[in-house]
């Protein structure tokens, strides 16, 4: 297949939680791609950084304050970009969070609702307001971001593995529902990524250790390795690929 396929020009692309880390990683490579990125996250800071690290690199984005947990806050990231771009090609639903917990049975209900919220919720309410900016353009691709925690539970990421088993499920329901709109909706569920959200893990020597004996490739995913897989599922490579979950995890479930 020709690398043409992997031209987003024209395109215009959201990118949730893309300040940083992953998301900030998905949003380069689109746009070196040749769409028109706009990234969401919680702090003004941190999109300001953002916004500069881009600029450095030649990239235009539109940051906006966004909790993607909360829908009208989400009513009103989606009218900004509608506004500024008129259309939207591509949602990557990548904001997600975890906090060490202990057993789900004892675990406080306002942590629950707060991982829920923040991984499950999140991509449903940004989904659901993609929806109609897609109808219009004609199609689209909306690409979550999970993990292999989805599949394989994990102590201390109890809520967590919850939450994003619950994202699969959506991908799947949502790309039944969505197909006769040409709106495909697919996941990508990395194992550990070297990013800052993951540094209490990758950072301690023993524990890197032992986690990199379970991946058969010998080594935990940098972001790059993740963005490919991205890249693919919002390209027209992908066009007949739906309610499907791409693992990249070095061959540690396999």
């Amino acid at each position: 297949m020709s690398e043409m396929g992997l031209d987003l020009s024209g395109k215009v692309a959201l990118v949730t939680g893309g300040s940083r880390g992953l998301g900030m990683a998905i949003a380069t490579a689109m746009a070196g791609k040749g769409a028109d990125v706009a990234i969401c996250g919680r702090k003004q800071e941190n999109l300001d950084q953002a916004v500069k690290a881009f600029g450095q690199k030649g990239i235009k984005v539109m940051a906006r304050v966004a909790n993607v947990g909360k829908s009208s806050e989400i009513a009103d990231l989606f009218q900004a970009v509608e506004q500024q771009f008129g259309k939207l090609d591509i949602l990557v639903n990548n904001v997600g969070m975890n906090i060490l917990t202990p057993s789900v049975s004892e675990v406080d209900e306002g942590l629950w609702d707060k991982i829920i919220e923040s991984n499950l919720k999140g991509t449903y309410l940004a989904s659901s307001r993609a929806v109609g900016l897609m109808k219009k353009a004609g199609g689209g691709k909306i690409i979550n971001i999970s993990s292999i925690a989805a599949r394989k539970a994990a102590m201390g990421m109890g809520i967590y593995c919850v939450a994003k088993a619950g994202v699969e499920m959506l991908t799947k329901v949502l790309a039944v529902e969505l197909s006769q709109y040409n709106i495909n909706v697919n996941a990508v569920a990395p194992g550990m990524v070297k990013t800052k959200f993951s540094q209490p893990f990758w950072s301690n020597e023993g524990m890197l250790k032992e986690l990199t004996k379970t991946i058969p490739m010998g080594r935990i995913a940098e972001t790059d390795d993740v963005v490919g897989a991205v890249l693919f599922l919002a390209s027209g490579l992908s066009d007949f690929v739906t309610g499907e979950i791409i693992t990249v995890d070095g061959g540690a479930m396999a």
